[in-house]
């Protein structure tokens, strides 16, 4: 009843499919090599960021002994809240989020650290580096999936390695060339003036 019977009947029209939110669980990230593998009978051509199950006993074993390595993560949490970042953690931050695994540890994931790439941002009329990522979209129609020719950069805040809007970070212009335009050239590489080409 309700949307869901209006769209079925094709009365209305959703923009996400119901049932999408699936992907917003976190401990889907530990089964994403092997749903590429699954569901398009090839290997990932990216690696992912390995991803433990802490409700694994095993993984737990492993996860409980390096935590000062590791970024934890709650699996139904969202806007980068909850987020432990071990290297940056302090003792009794790593015993807190210790305390908190071991008591419900179906509810925490975690992942290596991974050293966000920095771009610069005007600050106060100046250049700074902040983290970034850098989200690219794919739609879906009746004859396959399109990727956008869109992409959206989020930008941390100052100081912060978490890159969400909802913690104080921001956005940016990502510009994209559009399919057979050569991509602009770069400064002269130094190699008796050959100029090389960045990006395709």
């Amino acid at each position: 009843p309700g949307v869901l019977a209006a769209a079925h009947a094709g009365r209305v029209a959703l923009a996400n499919a119901p049932g999408n939110g699936v992907a917003d669980d976190k401990a889907v990230y530990a089964f994403v090599p092997d749903l590429v593998r699954y569901y398009l009978d090839e290997e990932p051509l990216v690696p992912g960021v390995p991803t433990y199950l802490c409700g694994v006993p095993a993984q737990r074993e492993q996860v409980m002994d390096r935590l000062a390595d590791l970024v934890l993560k709650p699996v139904d949490g969202f806007g980068g809240h909850g987020v432990f970042i071990g290297p940056q953690a302090t003792p009794a931050e790593i015993d807190a989020v210790r305390r908190q695994v071991l008591v419900a540890p179906q509810r925490w994931v975690a992942q290596e650290f991974v050293a966000l790439s920095t771009h610069p941002v005007v600050e106060a009329d100046r250049l700074a580096p902040r983290h970034v990522d850098l989200r690219a979209f794919v739609l879906l129609s009746p004859d396959g999936g399109v990727v956008a020719p869109a992409a959206l950069t989020r930008v941390a805040p100052e100081g912060s390695v978490v890159v969400n809007s909802s913690r104080g970070g921001g956005a940016k212009d990502t510009w994209l060339l559009g399919a057979g335009q050569p991509a602009p050239e770069s400064a002269q590489d130094g190699q008796g003036g050959r100029r090389v080409r960045t990006g395709r």
